[in-house]
Order: C-alpha cells, then structure tokens, then sequence
C-alpha cells in the first residue's frame, strides 16, 4: 500500500479546501493557567458531519474513478467515518453502505441514514466488520473506504495539522513544544505526524487513547500491532479500534514520541470542561487528548502545544453520563 507523503497532504488540502470547514484554533486562558503556557485547540468538533473524518472520507470519494463511483462504496465505522462517508457520498451522487455496530450512538447512525445511505450493523463482539465489509463489496462490487488503511484518507486527515500549523503566529510555531490528538486505529496522528515532521520537527507528538483501549501505547512499547481485550469498554465510542491500523501504524511508529491512556472520568471531566469554559460540545472520543492534558499526563514544559478536539457527535445520553460521572468527581 502506497504511503502518502507531506505534498500528498497538501494536495488533499487544496482538494478539499471548498467542501470542509477551516476549523478555528481556539485559546482559553483558564487552559493556559492549568497548562502553564499557551494551548491552541483545534476545534475540528465545527467541522462539517461534526468530526475530521469529512476531510479523509471526501478525499478518498474525490480520488474515485467515475466507474467506482456508480458501484458504489463501502465502509465500516463505529460512526463517524461512516457518517463522513455518508455525507461524501451524497455530495458526489455515489450510493454508500456503512457497516455499524448495533451498540453505535443513534445519533450517528440516524445521521448516517438521514444522509441516504444503507447502514447495515454487526455485533462487535461476536463479528467481524471487516469480513462483513468484504461480503458487501463481493456482492455489489463496490469500493472499501477504511477509516485508516487507505492514504488518500490518511492525507487528508493530515490537512488538520496543517492547517493549525499555517495558522499558528510565527512566535507560537517556533515554540511549539507539543501537537496531541485523539487515536483510534491512527488515521489522523499518521496524517497529522507527516505535516508536524515536515513543518515543526522539533514538536513532540502525542496519541491519546481511552483506558482499556491503549493498543498504540502498547503497540509503541513492543514495536508491533497489540491487541485490545476482547472485553474492554468504553464510552469513548469513536475510539474503539481493536487494534492499530496497518498503514498508520507504520508511519507513527516513525512520528510518535509518546502515547498515553486516560481514564473514562478524566475523559468525563474534560468533556464538562469544554462545555463549561469553551462553551464547545466535544464527544467523548474527541476530548481524549484534552483530558491528557487537564489530568496532568501530557507536560507541556513551559512551550506552546496543539491539542486537537476531534469530534463532537454525542447522544443526549452519553452527554447525561458524562457530566453526571464529571459532577461526582468535583463534589
């Protein structure tokens, strides 16, 4: 599989520049006071479907031919690369089928649908996406879109990186100690890890992952692909990979300096946070690094740091339980 270089990301920049949102860095100076320096974030939970995965998954729709377009394409997703895809294809005329798990957010899979596309789900624990995914294409003769295994996906999730780069001051670019974000299987650190080498080699970057499914801290650690228990949990739903992607894992295993796991309260507290003082709605998932951060296992050393907020697509639930399990932590 082809690995995308840093002017494959600028080409996917300037490729989708007209159909996703520039999604703003955003400072807050309670942030600034627990960090001890300054924090940028970037609020890719305003991007269009609610999350980066528009930019890979329109990406990956534009670089089809116009045959593959008229047979269609497949994903699987936890939910919002398939809502991404949803969208994308709707915006291109391709029918899409999106591969969901039964326990998914309704939010997403009602988005998903509203978009017109066939969601058909599986049990996470007993089935495979992947093989179901590839009885879908035997069928109708479609294309697989992977949420990470792809590099024209991969390339355009590396647009959100640049773009924070481009748009840092000067001062705050050179200063740049620290660029954090959110990882599941990795699509968007390996994106993100060509532009930060290119433009800021001497920024760390750093995964995030929930508690329990921290296979890239442990991937890191024994230089292959690990494995999460098959009974983990979670309500960090966008982030449940079983396992690190193929693809991205060969480019962070490269890029990555560090990786860490926070817990399911720390993520709760970082949630409440950003709707407290940012005024923001962040999903569980997407306030992984930002929880890092507040539960003081990301030292930003005195420099600038990137934190990227990856997500906001919660159920009115989940939203509940979060901020319910964030009061019981400050009472």
């Amino acid at each position: 599989m082809r690995v995308p270089t840093f002017e494959d990301v600028e080409r996917a920049g300037r490729a989708i520049a007209l159909h996703v949102r520039r999604t703003p860095l955003l400072r807050s100076a309670r942030l600034d006071e627990i960090a001890g320096a300054p924090v940028w974030l970037k609020a890719e939970n305003l991007q269009v479907t609610g999350s980066f995965k528009a930019r890979g998954a329109f990406n990956a729709l534009l670089g089809l031919s116009e045959e593959q377009r008229m047979r269609g394409v497949v994903a699987y997703s936890t939910g919002n690369h398939g809502q991404a895809i949803a969208w994308a294809a709707r915006q291109l005329g391709v029918i899409a089928t999106i591969v969901m798990p039964i326990d998914a957010p309704r939010n997403k899979v009602a988005r998903a649908l509203d978009q017109g596309a066939r969601v058909v789900h599986y049990d996470r624990r007993r089935e495979s996406r992947e093989t179901i995914g590839m009885q879908l294409l035997a069928e109708m003769g479609g294309t697989l879109v992977p949420p990470g295994d792809h590099p024209d996906v991969l390339a355009a999730q590396g647009t959100v990186a640049l773009e924070a780069l481009q748009d840092l001051p000067d001062d705050a670019l050179r200063h740049l100690g620290t660029f954090a974000a959110p990882c599941g299987g990795g699509g968007l650190l390996a994106g993100c890890g060509l532009v930060v080498d290119t433009m800021s080699p001497a920024t760390r970057l750093v995964a995030a992952e929930p508690a329990g499914f921290d296979d890239t801290v442990r991937s890191l650690a024994s230089g292959r692909r690990e494995v999460n228990e098959p009974g983990a949990a979670t309500f960090c739903d966008a982030l449940q990979a079983a396992t690190p992607a193929e693809l991205p894992f060969e480019i962070n295993r490269r890029f990555l300096q560090k990786a860490v796991a926070v817990t399911d309260l720390e993520v709760a507290v970082a949630v409440r946070f950003a709707l407290e003082e940012l005024h923001m709605l962040v999903e569980p998932g997407g306030a992984v690094a930002l929880a890092a951060l507040l539960a003081g296992h990301l030292s930003m050393g005195g420099r600038d740091s990137v934190i990227v907020l990856s997500g906001g697509n919660v159920d009115l639930p989940m939203l509940a339980n979060c901020l319910k399990s964030a009061a019981a932590v400050a009472a």
